[in-house]
């Protein structure tokens, strides 16, 4: 019979090793973290080239917290390295369909499908930046194809009826979505509308050169 004695000793040793694996986690998923949001940062500056450089940091980053969790399965999918996982995709999916570029999958991320979804919900906010940002120049085609793309992932999202201890609380995100889109909807029909309004008034002062200065008020 063990004596308790040992029992101490050999349950301490069990939690040391726990809490130093724990603490390297927390520290790696920091890292992730920050790693992803430079990522996303640096592609709404169009600065493509560290954006990829950036990716490609996180991908060794997120191979690494999973080497080094395997044996540690408790702590690979606890909240927090959960969470860094899904920054890790939403910056590989932001900078993706803003270059419009094929959407990665979760095989070529190497992740879970729980994270990759949440970070798919959570790019819709990055889309929708980046249509204001383009819209500020004016309406475009590429604002337009952003948002198709934001009503397709919204598409597939609504259809992952599971709980929430599944889907890593999914199915709020998805309700989040909902309005973002449609917030995004109503910007650039807005925008369509002034650019509309501005050629009708522009080809109206060409039959009509004697007016001048005939133009919608900043």
């Amino acid at each position: 019979m063990m004596e308790f004695n040992d029992l101490i000793e050999q349950a301490k040793k069990v939690f040391d090793q726990r809490t130093a694996v724990r603490d390297q986690a927390l520290v790696q998923a920091r890292q992730l973290t920050r790693l992803s949001a430079h990522t996303i940062r640096a592609i709404h500056r169009d600065e493509v080239e560290e954006a990829e450089n950036m990716l490609m940091e996180a991908r060794v980053l997120t191979l690494n917290i999973q080497r080094d969790l395997a044996s540690y399965p408790d702590v690979y999918f606890a909240g927090y390295t959960q969470d860094a996982i899904k920054e890790y995709a939403e910056a590989n999916i932001t900078v993706a369909l803003i270059r419009n570029h094929p959407l990665p999958a979760p095989e070529d991320l190497g992740i879970e499908y729980a994270p990759y979804l949440n970070g798919l919900a959570e790019s819709i906010g990055e889309l929708r930046r980046k249509c204001l940002d383009i819209l500020r120049q004016g309406y475009s085609e590429d604002a337009e194809r952003l948002l198709t793309t934001m009503d397709e992932i919204y598409n597939v999202l609504v259809t992952m009826d599971y709980a929430d201890a599944i889907t890593n609380g999914l199915r709020r995100q998805t309700d989040l979505v909902r309005g973002i889109i449609e917030r995004t909807r109503a910007d650039l029909t807005l925008s369509l509308r002034e650019q509309h309004l501005q050629e009708a008034l522009q080809n109206f002062s060409e039959k009509f050169p004697g007016i001048k200065d005939l133009r919608l008020p900043e």
